[in-house]
Parts: structure tokens; sequence; C-alpha cells
């Protein structure tokens, strides 16, 4: 099953609210409907991107320089993986977009959201997710379960104070102020996993409705 335009969502939270878990489950689900589904990541997700997010990742660098950066991770990563696959109709599901940006450069960073976004606005073309879903959680929590998961790529980002990862959930609150417009629905992460799957289940199936109706 596929639709003229592909459908285009994204993941968003804190370090350890569960977004990757999250969008596997997904992605299984929606597979067994019938659906193709593409799961991605930023930055990241094709070579060029991937090798982006390894310099990205490997310290600490001036915001700005940051933010350039994870925009022209973006844009290869759009018009290599995620427009293809949406111009054939798939349902993209990629953990991490512009949000991110806004937040961890412009919020925490101090650069300002708008600025960002501006610096974005090329990378992107105008290309914004149908949905987003925000996983909200205590940092406290999430960095429990990442010290949890031996498993986890650990990177700097997870390394900061707690104040850091509070900024960064203050920021994600505040973007729906910014651009009310877009579709931003926000899920409780500190349920049980199942409980979380079935939030974000449900508001998939309320677009998947909305879209086969128009």
């Amino acid at each position: 099953m596929s639709y003229s335009k592909g459908l285009f969502v994204t993941l968003e939270g804190g370090e350890g609210s569960g977004k990757t878990t999250l969008a596997l489950k997904m992605k299984e689900t929606l597979e067994k409907e019938g659906f193709e589904v593409v799961l991605t990541r930023e930055p990241g997700g094709v070579k060029v991107a991937e090798d982006i997010r390894g310099v990205i990742m490997s310290g600490e660098m001036d915001a700005t320089t940051q933010a350039f950066l994870f925009a022209a991770a973006r844009r290869e990563h759009l018009v290599k993986k995620v427009i293809p696959a949406l111009e054939r109709g798939a349902i993209v599901i990629c953990d991490r977009f512009v949000h991110s940006s806004l937040v961890y450069q412009g919020v925490v960073g101090g650069l300002g959201v708008k600025k960002v976004f501006a610096i974005n606005e090329q990378a992107i073309d105008g290309k914004m997710p149908d949905l987003t879903l925000y996983m909200d959680i205590k940092p406290e929590d999430g960095l429990s379960r990442i010290q949890a998961d031996a498993g986890r790529e650990v990177n700097h980002f997870d390394q900061k104070p707690l104040s850091y990862h509070e900024k960064i959930r203050e920021g994600y609150q505040l973007i729906p102020t910014f651009y009310p417009e877009h579709p931003y629905v926000t899920i409780d992460a500190s349920q049980a996993p199942n409980t979380v799957y079935q939030d974000a289940m449900k508001v998939m199936a309320d677009l998947i409705k909305k879209e086969l109706a128009s």
C-alpha cells in the first residue's frame, strides 16, 4: 500500500526517550499492514550524512558550525533518501529532523530558534514532516535508561550535565509556540513501552485515515 506523495513522520525527544525503539516497532506494524516503510535517522541515513555525523559526534564545537553541519547532512539525507522514498509513496519514519537543530543549537546553543530555522530553510526547501511525535520524558529518567543500555551508541551529548538535558526538554516544549501550524504531538515517554507504542500508533492511524480520505 502506498500514497501518491508518501508520508513523512519524525520522532523527536531528549536522550534516552525511546525514539529508536518506538520507530522500530512502528515500522514492523506498518509493514504488516502492507505499507512500504523507510526507517532512517539524522544526522545520517546516507553515506555523506553519516560521515558528517561522525564529525559532529566527535566532540565540542561552535554552535553555528554545528548548525551548518547538521543542515548539510540534512540536505544530503533529504535528496538522497527521504524525498525519493516519499515520491514512490512510502511512509518515512525519521529519528530526528529539523526540530532537533531548533532545540539543540537554537535554544540550548543560544543561537535562537529563528536563526537556526533560517540556516535550515535552504536545506529542507519547504519539506516539513506530515507529523512530528515528541517523546517527552524527565531528563533524569532518560539518562538512567542510557546508563542501563549497554548496547547504545554513547556520544558527547549524553555526557552533558543534567541541567543541559533539562534545557533540551524545555526547548522541545517551546517549539509548538514558534510553529503552531505544524502537526506536533507530545507522547508521554515515561509510560511502559507498550503504552507509548499504542499512543503513538493511535496518532499514526489518525494521520493515515486522514490521508486516505483526502
